[in-house]
Order: C-alpha cells, then structure tokens, then sequence
C-alpha cells in the first residue's frame, strides 16, 4: 500500500532540487501536492507531467499572502492538509560578516527562516482543526555545525531548528507534529552553480561533492526525499522536534569555510 495513501501536501521550493524530488516521491506514494514555488516555467512543467495529483501555484515564499494561498489551495482542491514542508531556499549572501550589507542579510533571512516562519504559522491551525498533520522544515547540516555555510546561511538553519523545536512543544497535544530535515550538500543546480559556476553541470557538481563525503558519493534529491517521506508519513507518529540528518555519517567540507568567508588580508 502507497505510504502516502490519501494525503495532501505542500511543497515549497517544489519545482526543483529537493523540493522536486520530495514532490515526486510523495506523489509516487500516493499524495497529492501543491508546488508552491517562484520559478513558473518548472513548476508547470512539473505538474503536467506528474498529472491531477499535482498543482502549481506560484508562491513567493517570503509573502504571507502566497502562503495562505498555497495552503488554501490545497484544502480547497485536494481536502486537507496534511503534510507542510517548508523547502525553499537559497544561498544567500556570503563574504566575511564585516562586508555583509544589511539589505543582504535581511532578504537572506526572508528567504530561509521568515517562510519558514510563515508556513509554520499558517499550516498549523489548519492542522488543529484537523486534529493530526506533519510539518517538515528544511534546514541543513549549517544548522547543526559551523563552517559548512556563509554566515547568514549558518544563522537562517540554525533558527529553523529552534524554530522548529519550540513550535513542536505547542503542537504535540493536537496530533500535529513538527520536525526538521538536515540535508547535507545535495546535488541540485543550486549547489552546481556554487561548486562549479554552472548550474547545469551537474555531473561535475556530483563528482566534486562526492569527493568531500565519507561515503564517497554526494546525496541527490531522491535520498532526503526518502527522509522526508518518513516524516511525513504515519511511520514516524512519535516523532516530533526531531532533527534528522541526513549526510552519509559525516561531511567534510571544511574547504567550504573558506570559499564562503576567506579571511580577509590587510
């Protein structure tokens, strides 16, 4: 029997990298998903290949407004909501903290901990009413330890993981779980723009990160979509403020630090 049977859910960042991945899984374990997601062209494209267990709505994820529709699409097209995952995200502003703008850092934040925020605040009480739900926030093995992300980047995750923790408490005595998924470095274009200058080189992304982890290849977007179909399904009732790593053991990107802040010479 599909895992998913009879669910619905929410994708932020749906349409690509993670996000596309999470979508693809849930749907193939019977869900339905809303992409919510600001790239168009993907998003469409995604949703007419996935078929009537899927619509695209375009979402900025930093708008309440685009949350609430999201979230109401979903309910008003496929009957609840039962699974929210906050997903999108960026890199963001890098540099040393002294040369980081304002202006840089405040949008950062919108992006990867405000939507989190966001969906969090808006998914919940539609979960209340329905007496049971799954949140999964997005955040990144930066979450957990420093040097492995640009310093605003390093902040955002380690709030969605407080975030997260603390909203869980408020949530366990209404059926409503709330739990966290660190992905390490994932092969996307995201990360193939950052390690190669091409986002569309994917295999050279791939060989590149594959060399920094213990396992000896680097995760694609199907193995946190694993996790994240764990979290979202009943198998993990008793999970809440939980933090799931998911990086082979161990990433050692250490060289990241310094591509992200270099010291800065004088």
């Amino acid at each position: 029997m599909a895992r998913l049977a009879g669910k619905s859910a929410v994708v932020t960042g749906g349409a690509r990298g993670i996000g596309e991945g999470i979508v693809r899984r849930f749907v193939a374990e019977g869900a339905r998903c809303v992409i919510a997601d600001i790239d168009v062209a993907a998003g469409e494209a995604l949703a007419a290949e996935l078929g009537d267990a899927t619509l695209f709505l375009r979402t900025d994820v930093t708008s309440e407004a685009d949350i609430v529709a999201a979230i109401d699409a979903c309910v008003s097209s496929f009957g609840a909501l039962d699974v929210m995952v906050n997903n999108a995200g960026i890199v963001g502003v890098t540099g040393p903290i002294g040369e980081t703008a304002l202006d840089d850092y405040e949008r950062t934040m919108a992006v990867l901990l405000t939507s989190v925020f966001l969906g969090t605040k808006n998914a919940l009480p539609v979960m209340v009413s329905q007496g049971s739900g799954s949140i999964i926030n997005t955040a990144s093995t930066a979450g957990v330890q420093g040097g492995l992300g640009p310093h605003v980047y390093t902040t955002a995750k380690h709030g969605v993981i407080g975030l997260s923790k603390s909203v869980a408490v408020e949530a366990a005595p209404f059926g409503v779980r709330v739990n966290v998924l660190c992905p390490g470095a994932t092969l996307s274009s995201l990360t193939a723009g950052l390690v190669t200058g091409d986002k569309d080189n994917l295999d050279g992304a791939y060989e590149r990160l594959s060399s920094k982890y213990a396992g000896g290849r680097a995760p694609k977007p199907a193995d946190m979509a694993n996790a994240a179909l764990f979290m979202a399904s009943d198998e993990s009732e008793f999970m809440n403020g939980a933090v799931m790593v998911v990086d082979a053991g161990k990433e050692t990107l250490s060289d990241r630090a310094a591509k992200f802040y270099p010291i800065p010479t004088r």
